[in-house]
């Protein structure tokens, strides 16, 4: 074997694999979403308690273990795709994007019902439909008292407010957009 390369054929070094779009594309969304959940952390404060957020469970469709011969019918391989009922209609794409966004966002901050329609409908923000919007937020189950506490909590880890002041903050609507019941239970849970 006389050849002029130092290294046999199948142990020659290769070029570096250029990266696909799809790769550059993650690479920028995961970025984005860093820099939104900062602003949006530095904006409404960011708490490091989880919002109790629930989302509906998938139906589950059990088959039954065989435990006598088997019959001549083949066993299914995959369950059918569970039917929307007559209560809960299906969801379109954009609703199931709009819901998995505003859950993420609840758990990055502290929002108000309205305030995060507002971020899920801004064109700075999410860019979703007013529909699609309220749909979303609508959808999951939130405790807005409590995320009025945890807006609270993050004001006062930022600043300095009276409860007077911090209540007007967090039911202004160029504030954070809760309502007065809800700003005085959180400014109330928060201590002050």
């Amino acid at each position: 074997m006389s050849t002029n390369q130092p290294y046999p054929q199948q142990f020659q070094p290769q070029p570096p694999k250029k990266h696909t779009v799809r790769n550059v594309v993650i690479g920028v969304t995961v970025v984005m979403f860093l820099v939104i959940g900062g602003c949006t952390a530095l904006i409404g404060g960011a708490v490091s308690e989880a919002p109790k957020v629930t989302e509906p469970s998938p139906s589950v469709v059990e088959t039954p273990v065989q435990t006598t011969e088997p019959t001549t019918e083949p066993p299914a391989t995959t369950a059918p795709k569970p039917k929307p009922t007559a209560t809960e209609p299906a969801m379109t794409l954009s609703q199931e994007q709009a819901v998995a966004a505003a859950t993420s966002y609840l758990e990055l901050t502290a929002f108000s019902r309205k305030g995060l329609i507002r971020q899920l409908s801004s064109e700075a923000g999410e860019g979703f439909s007013v529909k699609d919007a309220t749909f979303a937020v609508d959808h999951i189950k939130v405790n807005w008292n409590e995320q009025a506490a945890r807006s609270a909590r993050s004001y006062l880890e930022l600043t300095h407010f009276s409860r007077a002041g911090l209540i007007r903050q967090l039911e202004s609507d160029s504030g954070e957009g809760f309502t007065h019941k809800q700003a005085v239970y959180g400014v109330t849970k928060a201590g002050l």
